[in-house]
């Protein structure tokens, strides 16, 4: 039996082959030049109910709503910037005025006309000429926020964007957003450069990679985890202060807070640590802020966060103890051990650093709000940072916090390359191959440089306050429809 859908498919088939029959081409190679709908709106604001404005314009953009009264017809049309009235005449359009009857909800149009205000105050443009650019086959959802189906939203991303404005709202802040932070680190003298993706070995943090095969060169190659090691190489090279907003790819799980494809920044200045990326941190967020929400005051998830200084910070045992309630000597691994399991983590399989980071996540993150800086982590953790002069059982090492989730990572970087080859191989990664190219660059000499990471998808979701990264992705990773059929 043939489906509704099925039946509105052919009937907009039946469409198409007439608009042929009419030696009317229903794909039109082009349109232009043309005004935004934003600019017609705001060109035409000062308009009396029942005025019109002799001036021209020219306007593309989808049809989302159409209203027939024989002679006369109404259709709005919706451009990336706004939504407009359009206003139909047989007597106007003449012999193409059956031409306009034919449309349908979605298809995408030109239209030539003038400007007026109706008599009850809508800005709405007489048209006096129009050209179909692309005859939609397929009916827009008429409910579409009656739609329980998430998955599905994020599937068809482009039916998503047609119907919600608030979605493209938080791309448009998203691009605004990462325009925001080129800029701040550019005024500031740093470079924004570009390492690989491809890489023969994957390093710069702790992850499980995608693998792929070079045909050509008969090797085997990874999809990036982090570009730390690179950016390091160019600091040894003299380019003393650089980022890459990036695209990296870890072969892991899929939450509301990870995607397998997700957006880094990483900055690296050379005779800097620590200290000065936690300033640089907290300078670059509240500027991003500043220009996007017009305040240090946000509001995440019906929360107020405050991004005025001064950040608050905790050592990484203080946050264990004083905020995750835990009493645990921290370089005993057994106790380590028995903490996580009576606080319902399985740590089987696990190392004790990474025990003790999932004790953080689990007992201190949760309840971390406003901004705070965790700072002094144990050695183990982090194999690519710098050791405490006061404590060598600690590194020199932040992670920054708000909204009850990580934002960002920042070490001064370990720069003695015999230290670090040793420490890469104490390290689980460092059982298999050591990154030689890497450790050779460190021997010609690395000033000391202090390196930071901040989660673009994550500052996104606090700064549009969205509850899951795939709300602030274009496409995020979905199960494929096979598999969710099988």
């Amino acid at each position: 039996m043939e489906s509704s859908k099925d039946r509105l498919l052919e009937e907009r088939k039946t469409k198409l082959r007439w608009w042929i029959e009419k030696d009317e081409d229903p794909y039109s190679a082009r349109f232009g030049p043309r005004h935004s709908i934003e600019w017609v709106r705001n060109s035409h604001e000062d308009l009396k109910a029942g005025e019109k404005r002799e001036t021209k314009v020219s306007l593309a953009g989808r049809i989302v709503a159409l209203r027939g009264h024989g002679k006369t017809s109404f259709a709005d049309l919706k451009d990336r910037t706004e939504r407009i009235q359009i206003y139909a005449r047989e007597d106007r359009l003449k012999k193409r005025y059956p031409l306009f009857q034919k449309l349908d909800i979605g298809d995408i149009i030109g239209v030539k006309g003038k400007v007026f205000k109706t008599k009850s105050g809508e800005l709405t443009v007489e048209t006096f000429d129009f050209l179909l650019l692309a005859k939609s086959l397929r009916p827009l959802p008429e409910k579409w926020h009656g739609l329980q189906d998430v998955e599905l939203r994020y599937r068809k991303r482009y039916l998503d964007l047609i119907a919600n404005p608030g979605v493209r709202d938080i791309f448009l802040q998203r691009g605004a957003i990462i325009n925001t932070v080129r800029n701040f680190l550019n005024e500031r003298g740093f470079l924004e450069v570009e390492t690989p993706m491809m890489q023969p070995l994957p390093g710069g943090a702790t992850a499980r990679p995608f693998r792929t095969h070079h045909r050509a060169l008969n090797e085997d190659l990874y999809l990036r985890i982090a570009p730390e090691l690179y950016l390091k190489k160019l600091i040894v090279g003299g380019m003393e202060k650089v980022y890459e907003l990036n695209r990296n790819f870890r072969n892991e799980g899929i939450d509301r807070l990870h995607n397998p494809e997700f957006t880094m920044l990483e900055v690296y200045s050379a005779y800097d640590g620590y200290e000065e990326m936690m300033k640089l941190t907290e300078e670059l967020i509240q500027w991003v802020a500043k220009q996007i929400k017009g305040t240090l005051e946000i509001s995440y998830q019906k929360e107020r966060i405050h991004l005025s200084s001064p950040w608050k910070r905790m050592t990484f045992i203080q946050a264990l103890k004083e905020i995750g309630n835990l009493e645990v000597n921290l370089k005993n691994e057994v106790e380590v051990r028995a903490a996580a399991s009576e606080v319902g983590l399985n740590v089987e399989g696990l190392t004790g650093a990474q025990i003790l980071e999932h004790l953080l996540d689990h007992q201190v993150v949760p309840k971390l709000v406003q901004p705070t800086f965790i700072v002094d982590y144990p050695v183990a953790t982090s194999p690519l940072a710098k050791r405490k002069k006061e404590d060598p059982s600690l590194v020199e090492r932040f992670e920054v916090f708000m909204g009850r989730q990580e934002i960002g990572n920042a070490y001064s970087e370990l720069n003695d390359p015999i230290e670090q080859r040793a420490r890469f191989a104490e390290t689980e990664a460092g059982k298999g191959s050591m990154d030689e190219d890497f450790l050779e660059a460190l021997e010609y000499g690395m000033p000391p440089t202090g390196g930071l990471g901040i989660g673009i998808d994550r500052l996104v979701m606090l700064l549009t306050d969205s509850v899951s990264i795939r709300q602030v992705i274009l496409f995020p990773q979905l199960k494929s429809k096979s598999s969710e059929e099988g």
